[in-house]
């Protein structure tokens, strides 16, 4: 994956000067450790008259797909070939775009110490990039890049030179010539277009991508006649950062005609300080409150079983004390959307070896849940069907034995107090059953009985003096002197 950046210059103001900008000196081969290979900046020619800087990016396919959590370039799961034989090497993409960012952050900032009068100076740039995918043809790659300044030439690269016939490949040789644009703003411009062309990111989108854009297209996007195309695919199409962006940049357009500030335009909503505050959430009460039971039981490595979508496992990565958390679920689709959340595939090593995401079923003993000192069952028992609660039962409490055993459940009594409830309906269309506090105390004062625990009740949420809480916690607690089951004794009896 190759770009280089070309400039001219004479004796008063030397093409060298690049060197400065770039923070890059001409005279040294430089390398740079990215999270998928590694970025070389070189310069192939470096004197008064002509100046050029190249970046080199060696892209590990391996480390890719590590990173990717065995993604292809689509994210197809089953894509495995895919995952190792693709164009990632060779074509610009949003891979090229990190490295730009990471290795020329100071560049496109237009900061330089050495020289700052330089950021500021606009010089005769060149551009060119080898194989660029562009998803829309050499067309769209002019759409895009002249109304920035840019005189673009878009060659398209035959899919075969030798078989004419077969026609063009989706891919461009690109060189943008401009005189009339600073260093940073050539930068800024690379870094967002470059994915748009491709079309895609080998990265999971998340809301602070619409500050990156905002950041990068500040100057030129708002005015930009293909300003929603550039939005959408810079975002992966995920329609509400895309109009969370088209809103933000609507107020810079509307700010800049009326000469003012953003905060002058966007002044309908008072200040946070002076709204109304929000009650919390109930499913943050619940996690808060699982999350202190956990501080005060010392468990240091706890099991989630029934993860969803990994809202608790996220609470728990925050608190250094957990050393270990695995979340465990039946859903596949959960699990991925767990991942996203965690964003594991840009997690620190250090933080990712804290956590793990398994597929296992709760009805089902499994022997990689043993040997941990707490689990978590969060609004999970009532998606149970009854007759096959008991083995969900023997899973966690008889085999894999945890010291402390959380279980939270919907306080069936409380539904009176929702108002958008009707009257005998369950609070969710999956739920098998929900259970009155007495019920939910008799069944977890036999499960102790049973397996050697000792159980307390604890409330969450607002207690109702009626009706009691919404959700109904057990803390199950069992010593050393009680870690074997109840079969394990008379095993040893006999």
């Amino acid at each position: 994956m190759f770009l280089t950046i070309s400039t001219t210059g004479t004796a008063e103001r030397p093409a060298t000067d690049l060197g400065f900008l770039l923070h890059k000196h001409p005279d040294k081969a430089q390398a740079f450790s990215t999270s998928y290979g590694k970025a070389h900046v070189l310069y192939p020619e470096a004197d008064a008259q002509r100046c050029t800087a190249a970046l080199l990016l060696e892209v590990d396919a391996v480390a890719l797909v590590r990173r990717g959590k065995g993604k292809g370039r689509g994210g197809a799961p089953d894509a495995a070939l895919a995952q190792y034989v693709n164009d990632r090497p060779y074509a610009a993409s949003s891979l090229l775009a990190v490295a730009l960012s990471g290795v020329f952050s100071s560049a496109m900032r237009g900061v330089c110490a050495a020289k700052p009068e330089l950021p500021a100076q606009k010089r005769p740039l060149r551009v060119e990039v080898p194989a660029l995918p562009a998803r829309g043809g050499a067309g769209l790659v002019r759409r895009l890049f002249e109304p920035l300044g840019w005189t673009v030439t878009a060659e398209p690269v035959a899919l075969d030179a030798e078989f004419p016939e077969w026609g063009d490949s989706r891919y461009v040789r690109l060189v943008l010539e401009s005189e009339a644009l600073t260093l940073a703003e050539a930068l800024r411009h690379l870094y967002v277009l470059l994915p748009v062309l491709d079309d895609a990111k080998h990265y999971w989108v998340s809301s602070d991508e619409v500050d990156k854009l905002l950041r990068a297209g500040e100057g030129w996007l708002p005015g930009h006649p293909e300003q929603k195309l550039i939005t959408s695919r810079y975002l992966s199409r995920r329609w509400s950062l895309t109009r969370q962006a088209m809103e933000r940049l609507e107020l810079v357009r509307l700010a800049e005609a009326d000469d003012s500030e953003v905060e002058e335009i966007d002044n309908a909503v008072e200040a946070e300080g002076e709204t109304e505050e929000k009650p919390t959430p109930l499913a943050v009460q619940r996690r808060d409150a699982i999350v202190a039971a956990l501080q005060e039981s010392g468990a240091a490595r706890v099991l989630d079983l029934g993860c969803g979508q990994g809202q608790l496992v996220q609470a728990l990565l925050k608190d250094a004390r957990f050393t270990e958390i695995v979340g465990v679920d039946v859903s596949m689709r959960a699990l991925t959307i767990a991942s996203r959340r965690l964003k594991l595939d840009r997690m620190g090593e250090r933080q990712a070896s804290r956590v793990q995401l398994l597929q296992g079923s709760l009805a089902y003993t499994d022997k990689r849940l043993k040997g941990y000192d707490a689990a978590v069952l969060s609004e999970v028992i009532e998606h149970v069907d009854l007759p096959r609660l008991p083995a969900l039962e023997y899973a966690v409490f008889g085999a894999a034995r945890p010291r402390t055993v959380l279980v939270t459940t919907p306080n069936v009594e409380y539904n009176v107090r929702w108002e958008t409830l009707p009257a005998g309906h369950v609070r969710h269309g999956d739920h098998r059953f929900e259970w009155t506090r007495e019920e939910f105390r008799g069944w977890a004062a036999a499960v102790a009985e049973r397996h050697g625990y000792q159980v307390a009740f604890r409330s969450v949420g607002p207690d109702d003096p009626e009706v009691g809480p919404p959700t109904q916690m057990a803390v199950f607690e069992t010593s050393p002197a009680t870690t074997r089951t109840p079969d394990e004794k008379e095993a040893k009896a006999a």
